[in-house]
């Protein structure tokens, strides 16, 4: 089994930027790739970034193309979520996730809930305009 904590979330002004990491506990050797989905209230979730286990192969969503960038430090078993020029449609909880098998397939088609067996608890990013 796999454990995934999240940390980071809060609160900021729109523009400004904030970390999110997630860090794994347990079988993480089995781990071969992790990212990030959000869901703001009444809305579903959304794939935002996944990268291949130890870097390389990245997927962003198109909405966050260019301002979030994610990276794995395989050392640590964390990744990371940078998030820059933060708008307030960005406002939700956000969940780091891992499934042990590739998700490069997954990129062209974007990722979904299902695709990810492992989640963590969530953490909140509030951005206000």
């Amino acid at each position: 089994q796999v454990q995934l904590m999240e940390r980071g979330g809060g609160s900021v002004q729109a523009g400004g930027s904030l970390r999110l990491s997630c860090e794994a506990s347990g079988a993480t050797d089995s781990l071969s790739c992790m990212g990030w989905f959000r869901q703001a209230p009444g809305a579903e979730r959304e794939g935002v970034a996944a990268i291949l286990s130890g870097g390389g192969s990245t997927y962003y969503a198109a909405s966050v193309k260019g301002r979030f960038t994610i990276t794995h430090d395989n050392a640590k078993n964390t990744w990371y979520l940078q998030m820059n020029s933060l708008k307030s449609e960005d406002t939700a909880m956000y969940y780091c996730v891992a499934r042990v098998t590739s998700c490069t397939n997954l990129w062209v088609g974007g990722i979904v809930p299902v695709d990810f067996g492992y989640w963590g608890q969530g953490t909140q990013v509030t951005v206000s305009s």
